[in-house]
């Protein structure tokens, strides 16, 4: 995995579209360090610390994540630091960690269309032994917004309103003005694809109003403040 640098302490790792692995984040403090979302497997996490460790860098303390998506949030189990998720995140994993992973229940949750065709087959692809998932919760679950102090750097998660999913985080770092969102600017693949625009007015409102020169998405190469708005205003006129 290749782990590039942002700024002088913000990194990022590439996306992969084979098996949907999102672009993780990390955020070194001078006492603390802290992992945006933590990956869809085990195998990502490994993947990641290893990137890490031969950036000479430790390993995350803490790790905060975007939303309920399996490819953001099935890597918590490996997880070695504290983990963080707003509460209407971790109500939807404790939802999911009810599933049971056998070919026969995943074909009934596409039947039913609680799940989606997409993640299902990226779900096989990244676990070829699907006992092997094991869906967990975050350790601290929070209300509102939250600020992690990481020494001479701060991480503020802030709700915020996406037509992605109804859980979305932001996680902004003010000293570095770089703000990770996840997938929030997407359409809803839990509901036929559907962009809500009002939910995406919302979304460019709040990004307007925070000061930040480089926006890192979940699936997408990073870009400027004027790019992302440049992108939602795009997505609003269609």
């Amino acid at each position: 995995m290749e782990l590039r640098q942002l700024t002088d302490r913000v990194f990022y790792s590439l996306h992969n579209k084979e098996v949907d692995r999102p672009v993780l984040g990390y955020i070194n403090g001078r006492k603390y360090s802290l992992m945006v979302d933590s990956g869809n497997s085990k195998r990502h996490v490994q993947l990641f610390n290893e990137a890490i460790i031969n950036e000479g860098l430790r390993k995350p303390d803490f790790i905060a994540i975007t939303h309920w998506h399996w490819d953001h949030s099935f890597g918590m189990n490996a997880i070695e630091g504290i983990t963080f998720a707003n509460k209407k995140t971790n109500e939807k994993l404790a939802e999911i960690a009810k599933w049971k992973w056998t070919d026969s229940e995943m074909k009934k949750r596409l039947e039913t269309k609680l799940e989606i065709e997409f993640a299902d087959s990226s779900i096989r692809k990244e676990y070829p032994v699907l006992s092997e998932i094991l869906v967990t919760t975050s350790d601290i679950s929070y209300n509102g917004t939250m600020e992690i102090d990481l020494g001479g750097i701060v991480a503020e998660l802030h709700p915020i309103v996406s037509p992605h999913s109804e859980d979305c985080t932001c996680i902004f770092v003010p000293q570095e003005r770089v703000l990770f969102i996840g997938d929030a600017v997407g359409v809803d693949y839990y509901n036929n694809c559907y962009l809500d625009k009002s939910k995406l007015n919302s979304l460019l409102i709040a990004i307007e109003g925070i000061d930040f020169d480089i926006c890192v998405m979940g699936h997408a190469d990073p870009a400027s403040k004027l790019d992302i708005l440049n992108i939602i205003g795009s997505l609003l006129d269609r």
